[in-house]
């Protein structure tokens, strides 16, 4: 009696066989195929990318100063010497944009990069251990998370007499970890009880070894999908906290600077320049990154509907 061999083979959601090639490849690579096939994330990519190689690329596309004043060219229109004209001190627009892209990039990825790591450690000794451990670092972020974001860091930033790009990074990263450091624990909590964890024990791996090479895995597609997002909303902290004047100070340019020497109401009206590239900047660099973000989402999320 001939058997079929095609009704044992293991199939999909809709009893299609599985992809034989799939068997071999990665999570990581899983998912790198899925993101693939998110149009809108890719593209976001490369619009970020640009957007960064522009900034890198400042002194080869513009030969101004961006801090150098002169006070005979102030609040004057675009010209062939001042692409963008110039601002209430006489310094070049289009230079402060292009160096002030690299403070807003720089200060969002080192605020997100810093918190990651406070937020992953803390989160990983949380969920790991439990117990007291667990308690303390619990309780802390809930104090933490009590006080209003904004209010604790410009309370913060009164109390500093000088403001420079590393204390404002820290600043960020000292009061914006106990989000993160929540999800982690959760999803540790989730993974503890495992077997693959509970046969790790058994064999006596260490608590590292079992962090590093199980736990760390299996979060990371949180870990990736928040990294980017706060990335995004720490470049929105920035140039918000600038524009009320709390932000990198002056003459350092950051986009939120720029959009903050607009306020004059003349300026709005006559010099559209002078904030409606620095604001599209922020617009475009913060939805690309949140595409980004969508994008990884679906790539890593098992049960998304992209798989």
């Amino acid at each position: 009696m001939q058997t079929n061999t095609e009704s044992t083979l293991p199939t999909g959601p809709e009893n299609e066989p599985i992809d034989q090639q799939h068997q071999h490849k990665t999570p990581f690579q899983l998912a790198f195929n899925r993101f693939k096939k998110n149009k809108l994330a890719v593209i976001s990519i490369f619009v970020l990318l640009a957007i960064v190689i522009i900034c890198i690329a400042a002194p080869l596309l513009t030969s101004q100063d961006p801090i150098k004043t002169d006070v005979t060219n102030i609040e004057k229109r675009p010209t062939d010497e001042h692409i963008l004209g110039t601002n209430g001190q006489g310094q070049d627009n289009f230079a402060r944009l292009l160096y002030g892209g690299r403070i807003s990039l720089i200060v969002g990825f080192s605020a997100m990069f810093f918190t990651l790591v406070i937020g992953v450690v803390l989160g990983s000794v949380a969920g790991y251990y439990g117990g007291k451990v667990d308690s303390i670092i619990m309780r802390g972020a809930d104090i933490m998370l009590m006080l209003p974001f904004l209010v604790l860091v410009l309370t913060i930033i009164a109390v500093i007499d000088k403001i420079t790009i590393g204390i404002f990074v820290t600043i960020i990263a000292l009061t914006s970890w106990p989000n993160l450091t929540r999800i982690i624990r959760a999803t540790y909590l989730s993974l503890r009880e495992q077997e693959f964890v509970l046969g790790a024990k058994a064999i006596g791996a260490s608590d590292m070894r079992i962090i590093r090479k199980h736990f760390i895995p299996n979060a990371i597609g949180p870990i990736i999908v928040n990294a980017t997002l706060m990335m995004a909303t720490y470049i929105i902290v920035e140039s918000g906290l600038s524009f009320i004047g709390f932000g990198i100070p002056q003459p350092t340019p950051t986009w939120g600077n720029m959009i903050s020497e607009a306020q004059n109401i003349r300026i709005l009206r006559n010099n559209p320049e002078a904030w409606i590239p620095p604001g599209l900047a922020i617009l475009v660099t913060v939805l690309a990154i949140n595409f980004i973000g969508d994008g990884l989402r679906d790539a890593f999320d098992p049960k998304s509907k992209q798989r």
